[in-house]
């Protein structure tokens, strides 16, 4: 039996979760364009498609919108855990604990199979944490919810404790759409493993988190954000990708492993930003910097079919709202809660153990050796 390093190709399992078609550039969410969904909809109302399968009407939306603002407080014992973390813990680090202590609070819930109601309040939590953990860092007061605000919107509060624009809403909220889920990735797989043997969701989750804090998975829009920070103005933008492109490096944020066309993801957010260019200097030379660049990779770079990337946008979206480089990932990662809790449900709607084989290509003892 031939090995197939990584898996790649492999397939897994069915979903009626997400399509990723590379090849065609299609991201489609239970029948519905995830960039269509992204241009249209909150993030609770593609939340809950993914959760339940269909879109929430509004009576349904409004029930649904305050169940989730009850579950974004921290609770007392759970703050006194995240206390005793060292200030310079990283924030990924943070979450992984912070999920795997309220998986010990949950001890009195049945761990098989996993409910809803935690994978609501999970969801829900993860921003609260990452905002009390983050303004902590910095000798700060932490910042309650507002139950008034939205999952976007009410991040972006609790980190600041200004409300935020809505130029800075909207395009945040269109990149958590589309950052939602993606199909069977390092972190969605290894959650569904972990699921997979009826361990708790607590730890499944940790696995996700411990997968998405590897910079091979959740680590990119940084390095565009240092591109756009060589640049820094679009009388610059030419010559400077010129020299990189002849000095052989790398552009970041072109090309992705799966698509082998434009990335959806990135054509939505170019829309947004083209909309609010004119409100936001950072939008305006990233959509300046993603056509020349992909013009001059068509000439430096024949028939590589490279084109821009989520990350590349996702950068100009961090940058524009002053999210520091630290929460990128753990950013990432309150969007992805939705995409792998969805997984998650649905492993254990049909599950079977994950029990893939290896190639042994050591050596063998002297007296099992074939004459």
């Amino acid at each position: 039996m031939a090995s197939v390093t990584g898996l790649e190709g492999i397939i897994a399992a069915e979903t009626e979760l997400s399509l990723v078609d590379g090849e065609k550039g299609y991201l489609v969410y239970r029948g519905y364009e995830a960039k269509k969904l992204a241009l249209n909809k909150s993030f609770e109302e593609v939340a809950y498609l993914l959760w339940h399968g269909e879109l929430p009407t509004e009576e349904i939306l409004v029930n649904f919108r305050a169940q989730w603002s009850a579950h974004r407080s921290l609770s007392e014992i759970l703050k006194a855990a995240i206390n005793l973390l060292p200030l310079e813990c990283d924030m990924m680090s943070v979450l992984r604990t912070a999920i795997s202590f309220l998986g010990t609070e949950s001890v009195k819930e049945a761990a098989w199979p996993p409910q809803y109601e935690s994978v609501l309040a999970y969801t829900a939590l993860v921003p609260t944490i990452i905002a009390y953990k983050y303004r902590q860092s910095l000798g700060l007061q932490p910042i309650e919810p507002n139950p008034e605000l939205d999952h976007v919107a009410n991040y972006l509060y609790m980190l600041t404790g200004t409300v935020p624009q809505p130029v800075h809403v909207k395009v945040l909220t269109a990149y958590f759409v589309l950052a939602m889920e993606h199909g069977m990735n390092a972190s969605t797989f290894s959650g569904r493993v972990v699921l997979s043997t009826q361990s708790d969701i607590a730890s499944a989750l940790c696995a996700s988190i411990g997968a998405m804090k590897g910079p091979l998975h959740g680590g990119a829009p940084s390095e565009v954000l240092h591109m756009l920070d060589e640049i820094g103005n679009k009388d610059r933008a030419e010559t400077w990708l010129i020299e990189q492109l002849e000095s052989g490096n790398r552009l970041m944020g072109f090309g992705h492993r799966i698509y082998k066309t434009s990335d959806p993801r990135a054509e939505a957010l170019r829309q947004i930003m083209t909309e609010l260019a004119s409100e936001d200097p950072w939008f305006d030379l990233a959509i300046h910097v993603e056509k020349l660049a992909v013009d001059l990779l068509a000439v430096y770079k024949p028939g590589r079919k490279l084109y821009v990337n989520v990350e590349f946008y996702a950068a100009a979206v961090m940058r524009a709202i002053a999210l520091p480089k630290s929460l990128f990932t753990p950013s990432f990662t309150a969007s992805r809660m939705v995409g792998w809790t969805a997984h998650l449900l649905e492993q254990a709607s049909c599950n079977r153990i994950f029990r893939p084989q290896s190639v042994y290509i050591g050596e063998m003892p002297a007296d099992l050796q074939q004459p």
